[in-house]
């Protein structure tokens, strides 16, 4: 059985105080104080986002999850057979994640990833202090990664082949234009729920560890008070609005305090993965998304 959904992020920090202000005031998650640092929530669960305090900025692991323990074991035992380094964690360190069992291993592109399984819920409800109504999340998790993936093909079959993905599109990044440009590759790839895709690779190396994440809000008005809100804090515009070729989601870019993006979008598609056949890209962007990289 493949892995259900992304779970949670886990971000190192030297600037707590940063990421709090952005992840309440921009993002309109909710804060909650742990250990030094924090942990940002979007709904029932007791957090989403994990920001750690740290000698720097850096994305430190991706938390995926399996549906049940039978689906756990049968995982972590084929990443072994594999030859996959596989760390399990103490009960401690467990609870602290909000689920029953999990272990640390890397892909082969070094990415770190955490791989548990067990739902747990502490019944506070989630209050957004910058009023956003709800973020899309349950059984499809709490969003997308896209990280960086040297080893591409490697990579995204490690990702099929043992954790249970699927490919849901491909395309090409053309940086450099013109007719040697080979362009990059970028794959996007499915679990265990309806959400078009939870984990993307992209083949360019990225200093912050992670090209981007994307949280998803039922409507436009909140995607647009969110760009708002962004501009008001003066947080930079990675991307400006516009509607992705592939899973149609509307959302605009911008810059977190660690150093990569964060998409915030809605309307994404949810295919029926019974009859969906895989696509190649040969565009980005239905409309708009101008990217400024700066920043």
């Amino acid at each position: 059985m493949a892995i259900r959904s992304l779970a949670y992020v886990v971000v190192d920090t030297a600037d707590v105080e940063a990421w709090r202000a952005y992840g309440e005031n921009v993002l309109g998650m909710q804060a909650i104080d742990h250990d030094g640092g924090l942990r940002l929530r979007m709904d029932e669960r007791p957090f989403r986002m994990l920001i750690r305090k740290g000698d720097g900025e850096r994305f430190h692991a991706a938390g995926l999850v399996y549906p049940d323990k039978a689906a756990f074991d049968r995982g972590i035992a084929g990443l072994r057979d594999a030859g996959v380094a596989v760390e399990p964690a103490s009960a401690d360190e467990a609870k602290d994640r909000h689920v029953v069992e999990f272990v640390r291993c890397a892909d082969p592109s070094g990415n770190r990833l955490e791989i548990g399984w067990g739902r747990v819920v502490d019944g506070d409800p989630f209050v957004s202090p910058a009023g956003v109504p709800e973020f899309v999340t349950g059984e499809m998790g709490m969003g997308h990664v896209v990280l960086p993936a040297a080893k591409l093909a490697e990579t995204r079959a490690f990702y099929i082949e043992l954790l249970g993905f699927g490919d849901t599109d491909e395309m090409r990044v053309y940086m450099q234009g013109g007719p040697d440009d080979p362009g990059l590759g970028l794959h996007f790839l499915h679990c265990d729920n309806p959400r078009h895709h939870s984990v993307a690779l992209a083949e360019f190396p990225v200093p912050s560890g992670l090209v981007h994440m994307m949280v998803e809000v039922p409507g436009l008005d909140d995607v647009g008070r969110a760009l708002d809100r962004a501009k008001a804090a003066g947080v930079h515009i990675s991307s400006s609005l516009g509607k992705h070729m592939n899973d149609k989601m509307v959302s605009f870019y911008m810059r977190s305090p660690g150093g990569f993006d964060i998409e915030y979008g809605f309307g994404g598609i949810q295919p029926d993965w019974n009859s969906f056949t895989p696509t190649i890209s040969i565009k980005e962007d239905e409309w708009g998304h101008q990217w400024d990289f700066g920043g």
